[in-house]
């Protein structure tokens, strides 16, 4: 096996790859400004990083834990805090609001967000329940604004952008199935919040984690829609939280005839590196592309590797640097320009609906 440079890449075969640039910023400074709010998880720092290098501006911040507002303006000093949620949402400059609340009143506040006229961009999971995706549906059609979600396993990483550019230039055929294992690590108790080990309030494994899974596996697989083959969700060693999920696995198949199984957990151990070991295998009918994103365990190689095997050749190629995260400079033309180039409305609610359909059915098996 060799690995395949980027220039190596960039030359292959004609135009057999024809690699994005990494993008730039697609506005003026002060052209789109956004607040944050709801510093219930950490993404929100990502979420906020990626609009300001895509070229962003935090106007604004709130949340009712002051020490939170403290530690985000450490790195946006010149944000202005807001003394409640109406102070952000009156301002008629802020076009889109990032939050990361509490999984089970992602939602709620997502409908006051649009009904101040302002797209949202929350954390995922978006939803806990099938009624307040509908209550989304509803909304996104009465108002126009986007509820749009930050489905970062794939946005966030270029090896499974590059994949997906790969599989759209027919690298590897027709995709047939895909496979995702999503590790996490659960790490020290008292660093997770309460809201963490509360079923009404996470939503369930499936719900939450899985939720990127359903995602990628829409997006590399191009179907629209989905049923469920099975689902199940354990709490196998932790049962000091009775209501933690600790394992979770489903399967799909979609309406185009591709299937997909994956795997969500907390069992990422101490000795590996990093928080979890994610990977996505696609199996086309032209060759196959395995996805490491976050650590390429056994070697020396950091995350970003992309495997790919087809009729020629089996390579490596070090992702890193080469298309970028261009989800988050599309969500901000599409904003601007009120256009779905980044990710449509359809796919994002899809991808939550196909998630929570997952844990309704674990949980039916569950109680059965």
């Amino acid at each position: 096996m060799g690995l395949l440079s980027l220039d190596d890449l960039r030359r292959a075969d004609g135009a057999r790859y024809v690699l994005s640039p990494p993008p730039a910023p697609v506005c003026g400074k002060g052209d789109f400004k956004i607040a944050a709010t709801g510093f219930e998880h950490g993404h929100i720092y990502g979420m906020c990083q990626a609009l300001v290098r895509a070229g962003a501006t935090v106007a604004w911040v709130y949340d009712h834990e002051q020490e939170k507002v403290a530690k985000f303006r450490e790195m946006y000093p010149e944000v202005r805090v807001a003394r409640c949620l109406d102070e952000i949402l009156s301002d008629p400059e802020v076009r889109l609001v990032a939050a990361a609340a509490v999984p089970n009143e992602r939602a709620t506040l997502g409908l006051q967000v649009m009904a101040a006229g302002k797209d949202y961009f929350t954390d995922k999971t978006p939803f806990t329940t099938l009624e307040q995706l509908a209550d989304a549906r509803l909304a996104v059609e009465r108002t126009g604004q986007k509820y749009m979600v930050y489905y970062g396993e794939r946005l966030c990483s270029e090896c499974a952008m590059l994949a997906g550019d790969l599989i759209d230039q027919g690298t590897i055929g027709r995709v047939l199935q895909v496979i995702g294992l999503g590790p996490h690590r659960l790490g020290a108790f008292d660093s997770r919040p309460d809201w963490f080990f509360q079923k009404e309030k996470y939503g369930g494994i499936l719900c939450d984690i899985g939720s990127h899974q359903c995602e990628q596996f829409l997006h590399y697989t191009g179907a629209k829609e989905a049923s469920v083959n099975f689902a199940r969700v354990e709490n196998f060693a932790h049962p000091q939280f009775p209501e933690l999920e600790d394992f979770g696995e489903g399967s799909l198949r979609g309406d185009n005839g591709t299937s997909f199984y994956f795997r969500v957990d907390w069992f990422t151990p101490d000795g590996l590196r990093t928080w979890g070991d994610g990977r996505t295998m696609i199996l086309g009918t032209e060759g196959t592309i395995e996805l490491r994103k976050f650590v390429d365990i056994g070697t020396e190689h950091k995350g970003n590797q992309l495997y790919l095997t087809d009729h020629r050749q089996e390579v490596r190629i070090d992702a890193a640097g080469s298309v970028g995260t261009r989800f988050f400079g599309q969500l901000i033309r599409d904003c601007l320009d009120r256009t779905e180039t980044a990710m449509t409305q359809e796919h994002a609610f899809k991808a939550a609906e196909l998630c929570l359909r997952l844990q309704a059915e674990a949980d039916r098996c569950r109680t059965a």
